[in-house]
């Protein structure tokens, strides 16, 4: 009977700008995933893509001065170069604009419409042009949107309406009773309670007369397809969906939709009532991961925080790279980027423990067993060769459990404990104390062959991981290219006699980032001098809100400078003042400030500020300007007028 096959796919990537660590993140997981099913002997299909429709590109492309698919065809290349950078494996990479993804779009719509699950209606509602999405009224946070926080516009016009709201009692139902649908645990929830309001009819259509970028309707040419309701269904299009039975009926339904959870209701509600109408089965897991933070900012372009994942695997190493993306991150959880946090991830696991240990190894083969493996020995009943292939066996065995949980941080973990352990094996054997006369078929020798033995284990676990330098390790044990991962288990694969490859730094390390330059002194307080008068429009622009302090702490290497974590009631902030000659860190939390809400993002000291305070001073004190002490409690958020 052959294995199940596996079919895992990323959310397609819009084309308005090149691609950022988010987009790393997921489709270096996917690649991971993809790998190690692959090398588990599952046929496997890793798709992945663009979204080249909809509004943000049509505006991407105006602020260029091309056309939308000029601006497409630019953009897409930078996937598709990062992603060979980054050594993905995807089976296919699909755009929303090739014909065998609109043929596939128009036919799902054409049988929609046949069977009346999509209507023409009059529409009045809030739209936001970033997320090219409609909020009813209700929804709206502060009269904003509610998904980014930006403003939206009303908007009266007919379009077109899938009846997603019948489904909502099924969709319920069919998360309830399959808790494996929607991962982790708490985005599930998160959905249900979503699904206890009521579910409006989801609008597919723009007319063109707004946005004629997009799939043509094949009921309405005035009309053109949704953005979210066209990309979705890029997961079955590449397939063959309709096209070639046989194909599709082999992948589908997916095993994982692996997405960020700021799609999540795009994913779990439009996507699967969408399949339902279809009459087509649902996909075994949708799983959003978190995001990516600097500090307590999630990265993102209006805020100018990105990481540019080309120039990391550039200055660091691809595999390096990829390591610290999946050990670092609790899957479903949030996680924080600093390069501090990246160097000392890599010489503590890669450079210290996983190098090292290999150069050891290669270094005493070399001067004790002439550059060749030793013979193979026979795995003692007991003693610490025992304990040490027991601790690797258990690398295998918890490695696979949490790939298949989804929990890859756990597995490598576990890995790297292997790793060590193998380090400690020798501390306690010391096989560089031995003559060099006899060591091949003495103890030395046994030992060595053990220790080579269990690197190759760890190595091929964390092949899928860290392809390129892993299989460089493996050729240094004098294995070739075929992989023997269905004999992580057995002991003697290495062959004796073969010769391994003189010891080379396979993890240098890193030297710690330079620390920032000192502050330069503050320049004495000038005499008050008259400032030009400034016109009410100009003063109207601020936006000036109370907020809350949450945390204060010094920045490193800066004696003026702390930095702040402030609610402004929907949202929190870090800003970056320089109020710390006059006030301690512990003295800051609970109390309301004034802060400029609508500044823009700036890095001080390398760290991103979203604001800044007000605050009055005179050269030789200073006080922070809020709601007055005796007056009412402000709530975070409130405007300044």
């Amino acid at each position: 009977m052959s294995p199940d096959p596996f079919y895992v796919t990323t959310p397609i990537y819009y084309v308005n700008d090149r691609p950022h660590i988010g987009h790393a993140y997921t489709t270096i997981l996917a690649d991971v995933l993809a790998r190690y099913h692959r090398l588990l002997g599952q046929p496997t299909f890793f798709l992945t893509g663009t979204d080249e429709h909809g509004q943000k590109v049509a505006r991407a492309a105006r602020e260029a001065g091309c056309t939308p698919r000029e601006q497409a065809d630019r953009t897409v290349v930078r996937f598709q170069d990062l992603w060979r950078r980054l050594e993905i494996t995807h089976d296919d990479f699909i755009r929303t604009t090739e014909d065998r993804h609109q043929r596939v779009v128009r036919a799902c719509l054409q049988d929609l419409y046949d069977r009346g699950e999509i209507y023409r209606a009059e529409y009045d509602g809030w739209y936001c042009t970033p997320c090219e999405r409609f909020f009813m009224e209700k929804d709206l946070a502060d009269s904003n949107c509610p998904e980014c926080g930006r403003g939206v516009e009303q908007i009266r016009e007919a379009n077109y309406f899938f009846r997603m709201g019948q489904y909502r009692d099924w969709l319920v139902d069919y998360i309830e009773t399959h808790p494996d649908f929607i991962q982790p645990d708490f985005r599930r929830n998160e959905t249900l309670g979503f699904l206890r309001q009521e579910l409006n009819d989801l609008c597919i259509s723009r007319p063109k007369s707004r946005l004629a970028w997009g799939i043509e309707l094949p009921f309405d040419a005035d009309y053109v397809c949704y953005v979210w309701f066209d990309a979705l269904v890029n997961y079955i299009s590449a397939i063959g969906f309709g096209v070639e039975p046989e194909r599709f009926a082999r992948w589908w339904p997916a095993s994982y939709h692996l997405i960020g959870k700021d799609i999540l209701t795009t994913h779990t509600v439009y996507w699967p009532t969408m399949l339902h109408a279809l009459g087509l089965p649902m996909p075994q897991t949708i799983f959003a991961h978190g995001w990516w933070l600097l500090g307590a900012s999630k990265m993102s372009k209006s805020l100018g925080n990105v990481v540019n994942p080309m120039e990391m695997a550039e200055r660091y190493g691809v595999d390096p790279f990829r390591y610290f993306l999946m050990a670092e991150m609790t899957l479903g959880q949030d996680a924080t980027f600093s390069e501090e946090a990246f160097i000392r991830r890599y010489n503590s696991d890669l450079a210290n423990d996983l190098g090292n240990l290999q150069s050891r190894i290669l270094k005493l083969l070399q001067s004790k067993c002439g550059g060749r493996l030793p013979p193979c020995p026979p795995l003692p009943v007991a003693g610490p060769e025992k304990d040490l292939w027991a601790a690797v066996q258990q690398a295998v065995r918890r490695l696979h459990e949490t790939v298949l949980g989804m929990r890859l941080d756990l597995g490598l973990a576990e890995v790297l404990q292997a790793v060590r352990a193998i380090n400690r094996y020798l501390e306690i054997k010391q096989p560089w104390r031995a003559a060099t006369a006899d060591a091949e078929a003495g103890e030395p020798g046994l030992t060595l062959y053990i220790a080579a033995e269990a690197l190759r284990v760890a190595a091929t676990l964390l092949l899928p991981v860290m392809p390129g330098r892993m299989m460089a390790l493996r050729q240094s044990l004098g294995l070739g290219d075929e992989l023997d991962f269905a004999r992580l288990s057995t002991f003697g694969v290495l062959q004796p006699g073969t010769p391994v490859a003189p010891p080379a730094a396979l993890f240098p390390r890193l030297q710690a980032a330079a620390p920032p330059p000192p502050e330069p002194p503050a320049p004495s307080a000038p005499a008050a001098a008259a400032q030009p008068l400034l016109a009410y429009d100009d003063f109207a622009r601020l936006d000036l809100r109370t907020a809350t302090i949450l945390s204060a702490e010094p920045v490193p290497g800066a004696d003026k400078l702390l930095k702040l974590q402030v609610d402004l009631g929907t949202a929190q902030r870090q800003i970056v003042a320089g109020i710390a000659k006059a006030y301690a860190p512990a003295d800051l939390p609970g109390r309301q400030i004034v802060i400029v809400a609508n500044l823009a993002p700036a890095k001080i000291r390398g760290i991103v500020s979203e604001g800044m305070l007000l605050a009055a001073g005179d050269g030789k004190q200073l006080c922070l300007v809020g709601p007055a002490a005796d007056g009412p409690a402000m709530p975070p958020g409130a405007r300044v007028k």
